[in-house]
């Protein structure tokens, strides 16, 4: 199944995948030839837990080769004063202004700003301009936004 991403977010992924690759399954392997070097595995703690480690590694590095593989890039925006994604906002409301970056589900980061375009609060945006006021329903209710930036 094609999962969609913007040029930097598939450079993103690459980037972690060779970090990954490079970097981190030799840390883990070190540690498990030292957690190794401790005789008995059957009831070595840094060995199971190195293994772990190694086996969530893998799994995520699968999971990225996949993405990778998969993956369908999607323009970047044109530059129309619209919302779509891609687009970096800024937006007022009561709680004062926030940043947004309306992104694909695969590059969501909620901690960075970036939301989804499916999400209530993404979709409301979609196709607004600057000046526009978006109302969005919220668990403390209706929540009143105002677009004040598109790039």
């Amino acid at each position: 199944m094609a999962k969609y991403f913007t040029k930097k977010g598939l450079e993103k992924l690459e980037k972690e995948l060779e970090f990954l690759k490079k970097n981190k399954r030799m840390e883990i392997s070190e540690r498990i030839r030292q957690a190794a070097s401790f005789g008995d595995l059957k009831e070595n703690a840094a060995y199971d837990d190195a293994k772990d480690a190694q086996a969530f590694l893998e799994g995520r590095i699968l999971e990225l080769e996949e993405a990778i593989r998969s993956a369908m890039i999607v323009d970047e925006p044109e530059k129309t004063g619209k919302v779509q994604i891609g687009s970096n906002i800024v937006v007022g409301s009561s709680d004062g202004e926030e940043k947004f970056q309306i992104v694909l589900q695969e590059e969501v980061n909620v901690l960075e700003g970036k939301i989804s375009y499916q999400s209530p609060l993404g979709s409301s945006f979609l196709g607004k301009k600057k000046g526009d006021e978006v109302g969005v329903e919220t668990p403390g209710g209706q929540k009143i936004y105002k677009i004040i930036e598109v790039n």
